[in-house]
């Protein structure tokens, strides 16, 4: 994550409305062809913020985890919308089995909860999300995001909004 291209800023969401209210500056500022990938603990709000993503994009109807079908799909007339959890994944050898890769084209954004799990066969992403909590009793959570391509990083001004 070093270089002079990657750029990266941080939020402190205080609940569920502030990372909703992320996901939506997400989905904003992203276009078709892009990656995401969402990393954290179980709990720390990655389907809490893809959720916020999905209804700035005029989805109204039920957004779950992942966990257990591996992937969700949510088309909209403009773009197909992948949702991805490979918190099951034993190994990255399961990422050449599933078929999942031809899911990464022009008119698909994606994104990837638990991307470790994929090692060296992780597709290029565009920004990289990590929630988490500060080592103090707290009930904010701490993102970290870091925008990894140009792509990425047009998103920065719109996705690191300061209010």
């Amino acid at each position: 994550m070093s270089g002079n291209n990657v750029k990266q800023c941080e939020c402190w969401l205080a609940g569920v409305d502030e990372t909703q209210a992320l996901g939506a500056r997400l989905a904003g500022a992203m276009h078709s062809g892009m990656v995401l990938t969402l990393s954290g603990e179980l709990g720390a709000g990655k389907t809490t913020l893809v959720r916020g993503m999905l209804r700035a994009l005029g989805f109204t109807g039920a957004v779950k985890s992942p966990s257990y079908a591996l992937v969700e799909e949510y088309p909209f007339s403009h773009l197909y919308f992948y949702h991805f959890d490979f918190y099951r994944f034993r190994s990255p050898e399961e990422w050449d089995a599933s078929g999942f890769s031809e899911y990464f084209r022009d008119n698909t954004l994606c994104v990837i909860e638990w991307p470790k799990k994929l090692g060296d066969r992780l597709p290029i992403v565009d920004i990289a999300v990590t929630l988490s909590w500060p080592e103090v009793q707290t009930s904010m959570r701490r993102a970290e995001i870091v925008f990894l391509t140009p792509a990425g990083n047009a998103c920065q001004s719109i996705v690191c909004e300061t209010r």
